[in-house]
């Protein structure tokens, strides 16, 4: 500030002295004069007062400077795509629409040396306008990715911002060739990748900025219906990699098959508490709401934001009220069965893990990408006893013994690529559940296992108490697996080392053939993997709501696990049971209504569930076999016929 008055001091002198040079001055500023500063170059007066030098800044010139060095598309510093910006972020200089925007930056029509604004100086050297409109044309514009009437161009510039330093200032790390993303702030290196990063965008609806997310419009949408359902999914709904509402038409047979036990366990206790671990579209959970009504209470859950909203909009679409919160203090309201509540969804936003952890259900169905084994002591730890846990596994790869250290990693078995394959991957998933409920001390009775071409699926019951979980920790053997004739046999129970446990397996391999022939496989479930009055229930279920795809596979089921042909089936009912025959096949139910398994009151007592825990009994008297053998792969002319 003294300097300033002096500075206008010694201007006061100066303008009396000289008032011809005053008048010149006055009338070039009125008239629109050249500025002081030319060229962004300061202009600075030495005014000689008293044998004094007096430097006078022009203050507002440099700051007015500065904010036009700030804007000056050549600064580096422009272009870094800060992180820490506020959203909306501004477009990288290298994203123009047209080619001539491109050249607008570096200011062709001057004649003289320009540098390119996409390369640094020690890449690309200052030149004329005809060289450097090449270079913009050839290697920036034309390998260039176009978007929504935006080409992203290749850029060399600095442009990834690192971590801090000690001292704080925050410095810039040499990169190659690069792209920036229109939508976030990514740099991608290759074109293709970077092809493909604007196409997960356009897949997930997100098509303006990366802080505010647009969903695709609803015309995109494409509604699929199954089951007397409709569910909006997105265009790439089929990858699950790619998309946050993933929907699988091959999966029709599988929810099928988990309604029909969802049924089941509606008919012998109401309400029930359901929960769709992983919701995807909504499209489970909506179709046990919308068919069993009032008899269910069905929680969908995702941890995926845009996920949530599309079970949210499918909600809506089929009619059906949507409940945000988990459970409102002092609102602990059972489901009744009136229809005020039979139309409501609970929607939940949160990990599988947390929301089996805060609550209790009757029914857990986990469907993951992948393996299940990191939901199952979570799922086990708050079912309810006589509670039912589905499970869907997609991981055939490791289950079917093509990636075999995956599935020892995650199951802990050894298992190798044999003609049971399926069977083998059944029974690993179930001695992973068995493991995990007895740490829950809970035990198990498998009622349905099926492996198919896609998944393997596995409904079991919860049996509460140490004593069943002792049970049921018995049941996991290891096996013993012949790899000539691939007969098999588990392991006798005991703790005790055989001298030759060859002489277990039935066949005479060893003997005849040289070397080891046998290997040891497992742990895995060697008892039952079916429940045939469950499955004699699950087929009545698919029949009445015209499940067609379940009801084939349903017979088949109840023929294996009986062992006989499907027009041989057929039992003996008392008094107290319905006999239906459909296609040949006469399936008896035990005739129990709704009322025997309800009990008024918050608590059923200790008698009542110990009495329907007889009543959930294995109907069958003998065993099943440890192993189902294909007939058509062993020759009775060889002499090869399963023993």
């Amino acid at each position: 500030m003294a300097a300033l008055e002096a500075a206008e001091a010694a201007l006061g002198l100066r303008q009396e002295q000289q008032e011809e040079e005053e008048e010149n001055h006055n009338h070039d500023h009125e008239g629109g004069g050249e500025p002081a500063a030319l060229n962004g170059l300061v202009v600075s007066e030495k005014v000689k007062s008293n044998n004094i030098d007096v430097k006078i800044p022009e203050s507002e010139l440099e700051a007015e400077e500065k904010g036009a060095e700030e804007e000056h598309p050549r600064q580096s510093d422009s272009n870094i795509l800060d992180i820490s910006s506020d959203y909306p972020r501004d477009k990288h200089i290298s994203i123009q629409r047209h080619l001539a925007d491109l050249e607008k930056l570096a200011d062709l029509r001057e004649d003289e040396r320009k540098p390119c604004p996409l390369c640094p100086e020690e890449k690309f050297k200052a030149c004329y306008s005809h060289k450097l409109h090449r270079h913009l044309q050839n290697l920036h514009w034309k390998v260039s990715v176009e978007f929504e009437g935006y080409r992203m161009c290749i850029c060399h510039l600095s442009c990834r911002p690192v971590k801090p330093n000690l001292i704080g200032d925050q410095t810039l790390s040499k990169m190659g060739a690069h792209y920036h993303c229109i939508i976030c702030s990514a740099t991608i290196v290759r074109r293709t990748d970077m092809i493909g990063h604007i196409n997960r965008h356009v897949n997930k609806g997100e098509t303006e900025s990366r802080f505010i997310t647009v969903r695709a419009p609803k015309s995109s949408y494409k509604v699929v219906k199954e089951s007397a359902t409709d569910v909006q999914v997105l265009p790439n709904h089929s990858t699950p990699q790619k998309t946050d509402s993933y929907f699988n038409p091959k999966m029709k047979l599988n929810r099928q098959l988990i309604f029909c036990a969802l049924a089941v366990l509606a008919g012998e206790r109401k309400p029930i508490e359901c929960l769709d671990a992983f919701g995807a579209t909504g499209i489970m959970g909506l179709q046990w709401a919308k068919h069993l009504r009032n008899a269910v209470k069905v929680t969908i859950n995702d941890c995926n934001e845009n996920s949530v909203t599309m079970i949210k909009e499918n909600c809506h679409l089929n009619k059906m009220k949507v409940k945000l919160n988990i459970r409102e203090e002092g609102n602990d309201e059972t489901v009744g069965n009136g229809e005020e509540n039979s139309d409501t969804i609970e929607v939940t936003k949160m990990d599988a893990n947390v929301v089996m952890h805060l609550r209790s259900f009757d029914f857990i169905h986990l469907d993951p990408y992948g393996s299940s084994v990191n939901y199952l002591d979570s799922a086990f730890r708050n079912v309810r006893n006589l509670g039912i846990v589905s499970l869907t596994s997609t991981d055939i790869s490791s289950l079917y013994a093509k990636a075999q250290h995956v599935a020892f990693r995650h199951y802990g078995c050894n298992i190798v690529r044999t003609e049971y394959y399926k069977e083998l991957a059944a029974r690993t998933v179930i001695a992973a559940v068995t493991r995990a409920a007895a740490r829950c001390n809970k035990g198990i009775e498998v009622l349905l296992a099926v492996a198919l071409e896609h998944f393997v699926l596995v409904v079991v019951r919860v049996l509460r108490g140490p004593t069943p979980a002792d049970d049921s920790a018995k049941k996991v053997r290891y096996l013993i697996h012949c790899q000539w004739c691939e007969e098999r046999v588990f392991q006798k129970e005991g703790n005790m080392v055989e001298e030759n446990p060859y002489q277990q397996l039935p066949c005479d391999c060893y003997g005849s053939m040289p070397g080891k022939t046998a290997v040891l496989l497992g742990p895995l479930w060697s008892g039952a993997l079916f429940n045939t009055g469950f499955l004699r229930r699950m087929l009545l279920e698919a029949m009445q709501y015209g499940l067609d795809e379940a009801q084939s596979l349903l017979k088949t089921l109840v023929s294996e696990s009986e062992c006989t042909a499907p027009k041989h089936l057929s039992t003996h009912s008392s008094g107290d049971e319905n006999k239906q025959e459909e296609c040949g096949v006469y399936i008896s139910t035990p005739n129990t209504s709704a009322e025997s398994y309800l009990v008024h009151g918050k608590r059923k007592s200790e008698e009542v569930l110990r009495s329907t825990a007889k009543r959930q009994r294995p109907e069958h008297s003998a065993e099943h076999p440890p192993f189902y053998y294909n007939i058509h792969r062993h020759s009775i002319k060889g002499m090869n016929m399963p023993k």
